[in-house]
């Protein structure tokens, strides 16, 4: 390969690797998901800090679940992922979650008992 052959293949080879890194921008829709009102304390700080990281779809399409389940949601979201949700928070938000999404709600299905007996093959 020549110089000049050399020099164009690397203008060329720096030109496609500018349009590569060149930022992508992405126009999302607007959010329209709200979680559901309640007169809770917890239905505020859920609003303020759930939103910092996701939708409130996210707690629409999770599972009726126990208390003990929104707890650990929670204390995951707190302390695995670093959502910014200070510790006397955690209890108001997971008796917001669990009494609106879980299985403490009026309309909950009731959830299934454990028997602790192990299923027959």
């Amino acid at each position: 390969m020549n110089a000049r052959s050399f020099i164009a293949l690397g203008a060329l080879a720096a030109s496609g690797a500018s349009l590569a890194a060149a930022p992508l921008e992405i126009t999302l829709p607007a959010e329209t998901a709200r979680l559901e009102e309640s007169p809770l304390p917890g239905y505020a700080l859920a609003t303020a800090m759930c939103y910092t990281c996701h939708s409130a779809d996210y707690s629409r399409v999770q599972p009726v679940s126990s208390r003990a389940y929104w707890k650990a949601t929670v204390t995951k979201m707190q302390k695995t992922f670093g959502a910014p949700i200070p510790d006397e928070a955690v209890e108001p938000i997971v008796e917001y979650l669990v009494k609106t999404y879980g299985t403490e709600r009026p309309s909950a299905p009731a959830a299934p008992a454990k028997t602790g007996a192990t299923p027959k093959k």
